[in-house]
Parts: structure tokens; C-alpha cells; sequence
């Protein structure tokens, strides 16, 4: 096997997997109004840093960890999705999981809160 075909095969892969990335992203876009309200706030955030007198490292500090929420919004739906899918009944290890997932959001969120906080008071 040549370069070429190493080459032509990892490139398939890789469009493969920014095709499935992509389409769960618009899934969740279209079907978990988290998402969406997280999106707006990122949005706001990243106007914020945009805006006032921050480093350069400050601004990708904020904008990064924004991304991170966003990343752990997807990961907490497809949690919440696979729970639903295995079951439908009421059961204490599915809340747990699915409350788990949901700590994973806010716990990045706070981080995110955490670092403006710091880039503000300096």
C-alpha cells in the first residue's frame, strides 16, 4: 500500500467523521433548546472579549471554554439519548446518569464563569 492510498484512505475517513460530527450537531441544534441557549450565550461571551481590553491568551481562554460548554452539551444529549433508547421507565441509575451529564454542562459553564471572573478583577 502507497502513500497515496494511505493518504486517499484517512482523508475518507476523516470526511466520514466531519460528516457524522456534523450531523449531530445539527441534530441537537434542531432538537435541544440547550444547545441553542448555550450557542446565544457563547455568542454574547465571545462579543464581551471581543470588546473589551483583553490579552490575546484571555480571549482564547473565554472563546475556548465556551466551545468546551457546547462539547459537553453534546456529550450530556447523547447521554440522555442512550438512556432513553435502552429505557423509558423511571429508574434511579438513569436519572443518576443523565443528572451526571447534566453536571458535566455546569460544571464547564462555571469554569467559564470562573475565568471571567478572573480575567475581570485581574
Amino acid at each position: 500500500m502507497g502513500l497515496r492510498d494511505t493518504f486517499h484512505r484517512e482523508w475518507t475517513r476523516f470526511k466520514w467523521r466531519a460528516i457524522w460530527s456534523w450531523r449531530g450537531w445539527l441534530d441537537c441544534w434542531r432538537n435541544e433548546k440547550s444547545l441553542m441557549q448555550w450557542v446565544w450565550a457563547n455568542i454574547a461571551s465571545a462579543a464581551l472579549a471581543m470588546v473589551l481590553d483583553l490579552t490575546g491568551g484571555e480571549r482564547a481562554l473565554i472563546l475556548a471554554l465556551g466551545i468546551l460548554i457546547l462539547a459537553a452539551e453534546l456529550m450530556n444529549t447523547a447521554v440522555e439519548r442512550t438512556v432513553d433508547y435502552i429505557s423509558t421507565e423511571e429508574h434511579d441509575l438513569a436519572r443518576r446518569a443523565k443528572d451526571l451529564a447534566s453536571g458535566a454542562v455546569a460544571i464547564t459553564a462555571i469554569a467559564a464563569g470562573v475565568a471571567w471572573v478572573a480575567i475581570l478583577i485581574g
